[in-house]
C-alpha cells in the first residue's frame, strides 16, 4: 500500500506492483478512503475504490471505475458524493447486493406469482401460457427491476406485430406483466415499477352474436330432435340457454344443488368463475330439463356420461355442439353466446340491469353492460313513448 497525492498524470503512469504482488492500492493523500488499485495482469489501466466503514465497523471497498472509464476529478467527485452519504446512514455495498439479490422475471414467476394465480384465477392456464410463449422469452433473464416501460411496451407492440396476436389477447399479456409486477412490488420485492403506466390497445372487440327469432327456432328444433347419442348434451345446451350459466358450471351442478322448493339452482364457488358461491334462480324451461334427465336415483351430477354405468359426470360437449350448430344453420354461434343471449332476453322483456347482474353473478355492473343488448325493436318503443307521452299532454290542453 503506497499513499500519495493522486494527479492524472500519475494516474495514466502509476507504478506497477512489485514482482512479488499481484495488486498494489495508491492511496490518495488529499481524499480520505480513496485509492488507485493496480493489478499485474493489467498495465493499461486500474480501478478506483473508495474504501469505508459500514454501521458495524466492517471495512467496505465500493468500486467506482476504471481510469480508462473516468478521470481522477470524476472518481474524486463520485468519492466525495459517497462519502456523504456514507455519512447520512447510505451503504453502497449493501444497496449493491440488495439490487443483485431480486429475482429474474423467470425466477419470480414461477416460484411467487403463478403459484398465486393458481390459488385466486381460474383462468391461470392461460397467464401461464402468455407468459411461456412470449413474455419469458424475452424477460425471463431481467431483474424484476430491469423491466423498463420501454422494454413493456415493445414486447406488447411486438406482440401482435411479430407473433400475430390480437390486440385483445396482447393486451392480456401487457395486464398480466403489470399485475405480476404491481404484485411484486405489495411483497417488497421491488420499491416501484414503471410499467404500471403501460398504455394498452384498449379495442373493443365484443361481437353481438345474438339470434334472431327464427335462428331461436332453428335450434331448439335440432335439440328437440336429437339424436340418442346427443341426448344428454342436448339437454345441457338448453339448461345454459334458459339459466344463463356458464358451461363449467352446468357440467357441475350436482342434485343436492337444486332446490325444487325454492327453485334455485347453488353454483358452489369452487365452480364459480368469481370463486364466490351464487344462487341461480330456475325458470319454468330450466325445471323442464331437470325434470327430463332422471339421473337423480343414480348419480349425483345432473348430465352424466353415457360411459360406464351412466353415474359419472359429463364432462365436455364441444364436439357435440359443434355438429348441433350445424346442424342448425349456426356455424357461428358459440356455446358462450347461449348466455349472451338469455342476458338480451332478460333485458328485452324488460328486467333491469341490476337484476340481469345478479342473475348472471357479475361483481361488477359494467361487465353486466356488455350482456345487455336491446333489441331495436325494445329501443323503438321506449322512444315512442315520448311520443305517446306529448300526444297526451297535449290532447289536455
Amino acid at each position: 500500500m503506497a499513499k500519495v497525492k493522486l494527479t492524472q498524470k500519475y494516474i495514466d503512469n502509476p507504478p506497477r506492483p512489485a514482482p512479488n504482488k499481484s495488486r498494489e492500492e495508491h492511496c490518495d493523500t488529499s481524499l480520505p478512503g480513496l485509492y488507485f488499485e493496480t493489478r499485474a495482469t493489467c498495465t493499461e489501466w486500474g480501478t478506483f475504490f473508495l474504501r469505508y466503514k459500514d454501521d458495524n465497523g466492517k471495512t467496505c471497498h465500493q468500486k467506482l471505475g476504471r481510469s480508462c472509464d473516468i478521470t481522477l476529478k470524476q472518481a474524486r467527485e463520485e468519492a466525495k458524493r459517497l462519502r456523504a452519504e456514507i455519512q447520512l446512514g447510505a451503504n453502497p455495498r449493501a444497496e449493491a447486493r440488495a439490487k443483485k439479490a431480486i429475482m429474474s422475471w423467470c425466477q419470480y414467476m414461477q416460484t411467487i406469482y403463478l403459484p398465486h394465480v393458481r390459488a385466486h384465477l381460474r383462468s391461470y392456464k392461460n397467464l401461464e401460457s402468455l407468459n411461456e410463449k412470449y413474455l419469458e422469452p424475452e424477460i425471463g433473464h431481467l431483474a424484476l427491476n430491469r423491466i423498463s416501460l420501454q422494454k413493456a411496451q415493445t414486447l406488447h407492440r411486438d406482440m401482435v406485430d411479430v407473433h400475430g396476436l390480437s390486440p385483445a389477447s396482447a393486451d392480456h399479456g401487457a395486464k398480466m406483466l403489470r399485475q405480476a409486477l404491481l404484485y411484486a412490488v405489495r411483497l417488497d420485492l421491488l420499491a416501484s415499477t414503471p410499467v404500471s403506466k403501460i398504455q394498452l390497445f384498449n379495442v373493443d372487440n365484443r361481437e353481438e352474436r345474438l339470434m334472431s327469432a327464427v335462428e331461436l327456432q332453428r335450434l331448439m328444433s335440432t335439440l328437440d330432435n336429437a339424436s340418442d347419442g346427443r341426448k344428454v348434451a342436448s339437454l345441457v345446451i338448453k339448461f345454459l340457454l334458459f339459466t344463463g350459466a356458464r358451461v363449467n358450471e352446468a357440467l357441475n351442478a350436482r342434485w343436492k344443488d337444486i332446490d325444487r322448493k325454492t327453485r334455485t339452482w347453488g353454483v358452489l364457488a369452487t365452480t364459480s368463475k368469481s370463486l364466490r358461491r351464487r344462487a341461480i334462480p330456475i325458470n319454468d324451461a330450466a325445471m323442464a330439463v331437470i325434470d327430463q334427465l332422471g339421473t337423480e336415483a343414480t348419480s349425483e351430477w345432473l348430465f352424466t356420461s353415457s360411459r360406464g354405468d351412466g353415474s359419472q359426470r359429463l364432462t365436455a360437449i364441444a364436439k357435440v355442439w359443434q355438429k348441433i350448430r350445424q346442424d342448425a344453420g349456426l356455424p357461428w354461434l358459440r356455446l358462450h353466446d347461449l348466455r349472451h343471449n338469455f342476458a338480451s332476453m332478460l333485458v328485452n322483456s324488460g328486467r333491469t340491469l341490476y337484476e340481469v347482474q345478479q342473475i348472471l353473478g357479475h361483481s361488477d355492473s359494467t361487465v353486466t353492460e356488455r350482456y345487455a343488448h336491446l333489441s331495436t325493436e325494445s329501443l323503438q318503443q321506449a322512444a315512442n313513448s315520448v311520443s305517446a307521452y306529448l300526444d297526451k299532454a297535449l290532447k289536455e290542453k
